[in-house]
């Protein structure tokens, strides 16, 4: 049994499809589906059970799963200790992620190892929910840091600490910027400009206590400082997170908190049945330990 056919088999079982396993690895469908059929008459077993949405597996092919992991697993630890017996650690990792003050997080865990084995690079990817996710679908980065739910028979995650919490960014000459704190009603009628991810976790219903059809939405943005250019020029008020977007000194915007506060959970994810360098390993164990 050839190592390359149990990456082929894992990346199909990941990726619950032949053909979405065939582009993460760029490969072709039809090449594909016949090494998995190789694989299926080398084992005299059926593995997978096809379907118009998606491919689940048999019970043999759930054993050959955990396996197939475990002998990856032990491969690309094989290489490493021979690659890296003098040591030293180089690689790189890729994290997709909104912006957020728990990215300060990741940060101090990327010092810490940098600091260490300083061949290390990391890759930080800016994005909402969405782009992130596809972009750790298609393999494309090795983690990504989510607000709020993501679905755990797809993706494997360890919480984080940080919190943040949500407010309105507005010009620091509006009448609104006097309050200490903004209530939901201050902003029924005025022109809102909210991030594209909270319409999909349906954050603004729990903030306003009302539908979305009732709001005011002029603009929305996937990064916030293109909102808070909008902000700048008057076309409405940022639904937001804090400690993002400098208003502090000559800055004419100003952060004023939300009375109601809904604070989303934030998770670091990767795809289930990810095999793991030893950096990547390394990241997650120091991760865990917060």
């Amino acid at each position: 049994m050839e190592i390359r056919l149990l990456e082929y088999f894992l990346a199909v079982v990941r990726e619950q499809s032949i053909s979405a396993g065939a582009e993460s690895l760029h490969l072709s469908q039809p090449t594909l589906s016949r090494q998995l059929k190789d694989l299926e008459d080398e084992l005299g077993k059926k593995l997978f059970i096809r379907s118009n949405r998606k491919i689940t597996l048999t019970e043999d092919g759930i054993i050959l799963r955990k396996r197939a992991e475990e002998i990856l697993s032990l491969v690309n630890k094989t290489k490493e200790e021979i690659e890296l017996s003098d040591k030293t650690l180089s690689g790189n990792i890729f994290i997709g992620a909104g912006e957020t003050q728990g990215i300060r997080q990741i940060a101090k865990i990327i010092k810490k190892m940098q600091d260490k084995y300083p061949k290390i690079c990391f890759h930080i990817r800016s994005g909402d929910k969405s782009s992130v996710l596809e972009e750790l679908d298609r393999g494309l980065i090795d983690f990504a840091l989510l607000f709020g739910k993501y679905d755990n028979t797809k993706y494997d995650g360890i919480p984080l600490l940080q919190v943040d919490e949500f407010g309105v960014m507005m010009r620091k000459d509006d009448p609104l910027s006097k309050k200490e704190i903004i209530y939901p009603e201050d902003l029924l009628d005025k022109p809102l400009i909210i991030s594209r991810q909270s319409t999909y976790d349906s954050n603004l219903s729990d903030l306003f206590n009302c539908s979305e059809d009732k709001l005011n939405i002029v603009a929305t943005y996937n990064l916030l400082y293109n909102a808070s250019v909008m902000v700048d020029e008057g076309i409405g008020y940022a639904i937001c997170f804090d400690n993002i977007i400098n208003v502090s000194g000559k800055s004419n915007l100003c952060f004023r908190p939300i009375s109601v506060q809904v604070r989303p959970k934030m998770s670091l994810v990767w795809k289930k049945y990810q095999v793991f360098n030893r950096i990547s390993e390394m990241f997650l164990s120091l991760l865990s330990d917060k």
